[in-house]
């Protein structure tokens, strides 16, 4: 198997059997940036090209496109340096077991890099001792031990997360740009502006203020009043001050 994919992972599917899972696995590595997808024996021949696939894939018909079909594990781990099997740890011996937290941050700054390659095993039975036993280490996702039950591309999306959070992760983007505050003479234009309002509505007695308006520019700098929020509370003030009692007089 040649390895043209940029990625330096590989999503192994064993024995699948439900078209559903294939697809949801496919979009669960490309929301990732994972591409290499490699089926071993699934139960249909066309799972690839299955409607209910298609549909579960959502936008990542590419990665059903580029994925491959093989009859055994060993030609899926052609290339792979580092299996990572999804299962139990065989009761006689195994390799051993590793947490994503724990193992996968390690396993990424290995030198020389690893060519990794994630066994998951049918939805019923999981993997066989015999696959688990060509692997070189087990992951094992912590759950609720009352119910530990994943789904296959659940646990796929998991798995692809956290692998892809060792390597680096991709930076979060801001939807919105970022806030413009308002300077320090917009609040206290602000201030003065409500301060007329309140005195206006007989609120604010001018000749004995106490602190009102000192704890509202406290509460203003605490709020770090953006600019449309000046624009804003300017209106109210606005308002307080043509429906008062002394603007009707």
């Amino acid at each position: 198997m040649t390895d043209t994919l940029p990625d330096p992972t590989r999503f192994i599917l064993v024995d699948t059997s439900h078209p559903g899972n294939v697809g949801a696995t496919a979009r669960a590595m490309k929301v990732m940036g994972f591409s290499d997808l490699v089926l071993v024996r699934p139960r249909f021949a066309d799972v690839l090209i299955q409607e209910e696939t298609v549909a579960m894939a959502s936008g990542a018909a590419d990665i059903l496109v580029r994925a491959k079909v093989v009859d055994t594990l060993q030609e899926a781990l052609d290339g792979v340096t580092y299996a990572i099997g999804t299962a139990m740890t065989p009761r006689d011996f195994g390799p051993p077991t590793i947490t994503p937290r724990e193992g996968l941050p390690q396993l990424a700054q290995a030198t020389p890099a690893h060519r990794v390659g994630f066994v998951f095993g049918c939805e019923r039975y999981g993997m066989s001792n015999e696959d688990v036993y060509r692997c070189h280490a087990v992951i094992s996702i912590p759950t609720n031990p009352h119910y530990g039950s994943l789904n296959l591309s659940q646990a796929v999306q998991v798995l692809a997360y956290e692998w892809r959070q060792a390597l680096g992760g991709f930076p979060v983007e801001a939807r919105t740009a970022d806030p413009e505050l308002a300077d320090g003479r917009a609040v206290q234009g602000t201030l003065e502006h409500w301060e007329r309002a309140l005195i206006a509505l007989g609120f604010l007695d001018p000749t004995a203020p106490k602190k009102l308006m000192p704890r509202l520019n406290q509460l203003f700098n605490r709020a770090q009043l953006r600019q449309e929020e000046v624009h804003i509370l300017r209106g109210i003030a606005k308002a307080m001050l043509d429906h008062s009692p002394q603007s009707k007089r």
